[in-house]
């Protein structure tokens, strides 16, 4: 096979160079180091050990490490593959009762790797990952006016870190409601009866030092404990799947 030809590169401008074109791929490549030698580590730490519910039994990565590449990056393009490297991690499982300690050498599955050219392949084709600019968490307010009835609306988002988006809002009949991860509109007094803020209509309502809208909000509330808000707020954030009270807690206490 013939050896490809590199394109030379020429220049006809008349005024020179002032100043060098710098690395334009030395931040992806800086960044995608860094998660390799220190991110991908920060990260088990976060999640590792994991216990059980008593804490007798745990689980733990102790170090990490990476094969050869199976294939390079030509054969990958031709075989419609990915160019990556096996991931391997020390795993100890450990009995805190017994004080039994087990290690095993296991597969975590193939890692993608960064090109020279700041790219990664997959399936055989050669893609470039696009940075976003993500609104930074916090608490966010807006106020519009309705057209309709000329009424001022209110919203507030909350953008954690980690975890679920709450958008709470006001609309022109003077209720407030919330969307959790921008699901389905639940109003507002049942979302905090789902989190056992307040159970009955005159606890909630205290809680917001008797507010008209809340007032509002609790005559189109039809759920009357916990458990009626719980499956509520689970068939809005579930659609068409089986509903429980256990299911429903248990997706509340993952979200929150």
């Amino acid at each position: 096979m013939a050896s490809a030809r590199v394109a030379q590169r020429l220049s006809f401008a008349k005024i020179p160079e002032v100043q060098p074109l710098p690395d334009l791929l030395a931040t992806q490549h800086e960044s995608f180091n860094w998660f390799l030698e220190t991110g991908l580590q920060e990260l088990f730490d976060e999640v590792f050990p994991i216990e059980d519910f008593t804490g007798s039994l745990a689980l733990d990565l102790t170090d990490h490490w990476f094969d050869e590449p199976t294939l390079t990056i030509d054969e990958a393009k031709e075989r419609d593959s990915n160019y990556s490297r096996p991931l391997f991690v020390t795993a100890r499982f450990m009995n805190r009762q017994t004080g039994e300690i087990k290690e095993q050498k296991v597969f975590l599955g193939d890692f993608p790797i960064m090109t020279a050219n700041g790219t990664f392949i997959v399936n055989g084709t050669e893609r470039v990952v696009v940075s976003q600019l993500v609104r930074s968490p916090g608490v966010y307010f807006d106020q519009v006016i309705d057209k309709t009835s000329d009424k001022d609306l209110y919203t507030a988002k909350m953008i954690p870190g980690r975890g679920a988006w709450l958008e709470f809002d006001t609309d022109k009949k003077d209720t407030v409601g919330v969307r959790v991860d921008r699901k389905r509109r639940q109003l507002v007094t049942t979302f905090l009866r789902a989190l056992e803020i307040g159970e009955s209509d005159e606890e909630i309502l205290e809680l917001f030092d008797g507010a008209e809208s809340i007032k509002n909000t609790l005559e189109k509330d039809t759920t009357e404990d916990r458990d009626e808000a719980l499956l509520d707020l689970y068939r809005k954030l579930r659609p068409g799947e089986l509903t429980t009270v256990e299911s429903a807690r248990g997706l509340i206490n993952t979200l929150f």
